[in-house]
């Protein structure tokens, strides 16, 4: 089959609707799609700089030069996984060349960072790697908390980059950047050299995301990264790829891809329709700055290193024929529950960290409703 009328197939599978999206991408931010929706997703331009095994790509316009591999910090401390394990695998990520550490405040009941924080404590691995961590406060007050928690926790008197975690709602980006809002925090703790970089994450629904851009642009912040579900499912079903990825990429924002298999347990290779080495393939050839994949034992890091020395930049039939074999599956959804249910929603089970209505609210509607 030559390469149009397998594009062609892909397009009749499922891509069609790209169009109508690419509409909506503009009536939720005011401007132009830089994608082409009837078609493929973005590919990377440059697969990145190879140095033994591992690729290095940069980390957006921060002028950071990061593995293309990210290790996952909720898998690598899940229960019944011993702490010893958890340092070994920390150790090992790091000396065979992924320096990009993902972790957050509430993963695994601040198990995930006091782990963490003691690997990268010991034989100077803290000097090695690029070290992230999120937080859920969405006020001031909450979010300064969590940061110098995270940081405790962490062993370091500063992370690389901080991101606010779970921008699941359309009042998120408002409460984070309110008079007293988490943003007024995050920008102390920047100043003060506790934070180097700053982004948001979420996994819920993309036009979320291009909010966040828009409130963001609107109080004259530039984030630096932004971090989404990417996967073979995606492209076919309220879509990061095609609504979230080429904004970012047009502002300079570097693009951290998860969920590359689903979540949870590698909840889309229970589809049958592909393969870990596939997932992982079709997540680098996004123009991701990292790809943060869950490793809980020795046989999955070598999956995840596997997956990058054998990446080279996939040719659109190659993309053509994964999505053709994904598209049924991924119609309604099925395999990506951290969009189409709560189950993925930590913050829905934490109003605290959420904070209070404001007092714009209060002063309009004084009473509760029900």
């Amino acid at each position: 089959m030559n390469r149009r009328a397998l594009v062609k197939g892909v397009v009749a599978a499922g891509l069609a609707g790209r169009a109508a999206i690419a509409a909506e991408i503009g009536s939720a931010s005011g401007q132009e799609s830089t994608s082409e929706p009837a078609g493929l997703p973005p590919r990377v331009g440059n697969p990145g700089e190879r140095r033994g095994d591992m690729l290095y790509r940069r980390l957006g316009r921060t002028g950071e030069l990061v593995s293309a591999i990210g290790l996952g910090g909720s898998h690598v401390a899940k229960p019944p996984i011993a702490e010893a394990e958890t340092i070994r695998l920390i150790h090992a990520a790091v000396d065979r060349g992924i320096s990009f550490m993902d972790n957050s405040w509430d993963y695994n009941e601040g198990q995930s960072e006091l782990r963490m924080g003691k690997a990268l404590q010991q034989g100077g691995y803290r000097q090695k790697v690029f070290l992230m961590t999120k937080i859920d406060g969405r006020t001031k007050e909450e979010a300064a908390k969590q940061i110098g928690m995270s940081l405790d926790r962490l062993r370091t008197d500063h992370v690389d980059l901080l991101q606010h975690h779970e921008i699941l709602r359309y009042d998120d980006p408002d409460r984070i950047f309110a008079a007293g809002g988490a943003m007024e925090a995050v920008l102390e703790a920047k100043q003060a050299g506790k934070i180097r970089f700053i982004g948001f994450t979420g996994h819920k629904d993309p036009h979320i995301h291009l909010y966040m851009l828009e409130v963001a642009a609107k109080h004259g912040f530039h984030f630096d990264t932004v971090q989404m579900p990417l996967n073979v499912m995606d492209a076919h079903f309220r879509s990061f790829a095609y609504l979230v990825v080429p904004r970012a990429v047009e502002q300079g924002i570097g693009v951290l891809g998860m969920k590359s298999m689903g979540g949870g347990d590698g909840i889309i290779l229970k589809s049958r329709a592909v393969t870990p080495i596939e997932c992982l393939h079709y997540a680098l050839n996004l123009p991701t700055s990292v790809v943060i994949t869950g490793i809980d034992k020795p046989e999955i890091l070598d999956q995840a290193l596997e997956a990058v020395r054998a990446f080279r930049p996939m040719a659109e039939p190659e993309v053509a024929a994964l999505l053709a074999k994904t598209a049924e599956a991924a119609r309604a959804g099925e395999y990506e529950l951290f969009k189409t249910t709560a189950h993925f929603d930590t913050t829905a089970r934490h109003a605290e960290w959420l904070g209070g209505e404001t007092p714009e609210v209060k002063k309009l509607a004084p009473q509760q409703p029900g």
